[in-house]
């Protein structure tokens, strides 16, 4: 049985226009450090050094600031501080007030303002903290914080209160404790580095510290999450990647937002770590004006496929203190997952996802594909919006071991034990 309901979302000529632009690959380019040696645009610690962190050179290299991001810059370090490395800095449209990576970046005044229901730890992290720089919500893994640093802050950042340290949290992490509360803790079998973004640390440290867990009999996995193949692709080295295949099974989870930020530079920064054996998934936040498009979803869910990188979680934005100007309402977060199932391969789609507020942890969102249950079927509605039945199994008592005489001999037609096919009602 199937019932069509509505018919598919056709895509315009426009749509496909955008579409295929937005999936090109391109560099992002010297723009305003066009006389900087290869050497040193190549380094990493070259890009962490020279990064924009001042409110004035913000301005003297993007003159047409609004009067909103010229005040956010200067309030900046009141909550969470402003830095953008030379190479993602590029990528930013100094005409488009809009512009998806500008919106990400660069401070406004609306941060100041707290929206009814915002809070600084919207996850409930501190009160799930057994030790400092340790998170233990879910029973078998822990969030291991190592460091508060990143090489570019995102501006609507969960540990604001945390990262950088603008607002005095004062976060220092104390290795040994975090280590020694995972090695008394046998329920833990994974864990997840983050922070700040831990491949800031460098090779030696960050060696050091996932030597010391895989020291941990009952730690099976490890993951690290960062921004840095995407915001610092310098710093994915070959050495880096040589290091880290030693730690197997590691994972990593990239955060990119749009398909402008996977350049040909991050392409093959990714491709890097992908060679070295390490699994590649990607955890985008819904935000408005930046990725509350199905056509730029779409489009970004793609080119992260050819960079080897599965998409893994879309998150509604968390109810962070100053956000709300870059939130997008749940329901257009379905409405976008609806446009993609079915018009896109499944390894393509993420799982819409809110961290519950207060420390609930993640909760999948998804609109109603099954309409309705009964003992005997399930009516289920599909990505055009046909209605299908399917019959449930019966639920039956197990039977009594047959005698072996009641068995067909060998060679015996099994069509002539059938009885009739069942009819649905």
């Amino acid at each position: 049985m199937h019932t069509s309901i509505a018919a598919g979302t056709q895509e315009t000529a426009a749509e496909r226009e955008q579409f295929e632009c937005l999936k090109q690959f391109q560099s992002a380019g010297r723009g305003l450090w066009s006389d900087v040696p290869d050497r040193d645009w190549s380094s990493w610690t070259w890009q962490l050094r020279h990064r924009i962190t001042d409110p004035a050179e913000l301005s003297a290299r993007m003159p047409a600031l609004t009067p909103e991001e010229r005040a956010g810059a200067q309030l900046a370090n009141t909550r969470l501080a402003m830095a953008i490395t030379p190479y993602f800095f590029n990528l930013v449209d100094p005409a488009d007030v809009n512009c998806p990576i500008r919106r990400q970046v660069i401070p406004r005044l609306s941060e100041t303002v707290t929206a009814h229901g915002e809070m600084t730890d919207p996850c409930g992290e501190d009160s799930h903290s057994p030790v400092p720089g340790l998170v233990h919500r879910y029973p078998d893994r822990v969030l291991f914080l190592v460091t508060d640093r990143c090489a570019t802050y995102c501006r609507y950042c969960t540990r604001s209160r945390l990262v950088s340290n603008a607002t005095g949290y004062d976060f220092h992490p104390d290795l040994d404790r975090q280590l020694d509360y995972i090695a008394r803790t046998p329920a833990v079998r994974d864990v997840l580095l983050s922070g700040g973004d831990p491949l800031l640390l460098r090779d030696e440290k960050l060696e050091t510290l996932l030597s010391r867990l895989r020291a941990i009999p009952h730690v099976e996995l490890i993951r690290i999450g960062t921004r840095i193949p995407v915001f610092l692709p310098q710093r994915i080295t070959p050495e880096l990647c040589a290091m880290l295949r030693r730690f197997h099974p590691l994972f990593l989870s990239i955060h990119s937002n749009h398909p402008r930020e996977l350049t040909v530079e991050v392409r093959a920064a990714l491709e890097r770590l992908s060679d070295a054996g390490i699994p590649l998934g990607n955890q985008s936040v819904l935000l408005r004006q930046v990725n509350d498009d199905p056509t730029v979803m779409k489009a970004h869910l793609h080119k992260l496929l050819m960079c080897r990188v599965r998409p893994y979680y879309l998150y509604q934005c968390d109810l962070i203190a100053g956000s709300s100007h870059l939130r997008v309402r749940v329901a257009k977060g379905i409405e976008i997952m609806n446009r993609l199932r079915g018009h896109t391969t499944g390894y393509a789609l993420p799982q819409y996802v809110i961290d519950a507020p207060g420390g609930g942890g993640k909760v999948p969102i998804t609109s109603e594909h099954v309409l309705s249950r009964t003992a005997d079927r399930i009516l289920l509605r599909n990505f055009e919006g046909r209605i299908f039945e399917y019959p449930e199994t019966p639920d039956l008592a197990p039977a009594a071991a047959a005698p072996r005489d009641a068995f067909p001999p060998r060679g015996f037609a099994r069509e002539a034990l059938r009885g009739p096919a069942p009819v649905l009602r």
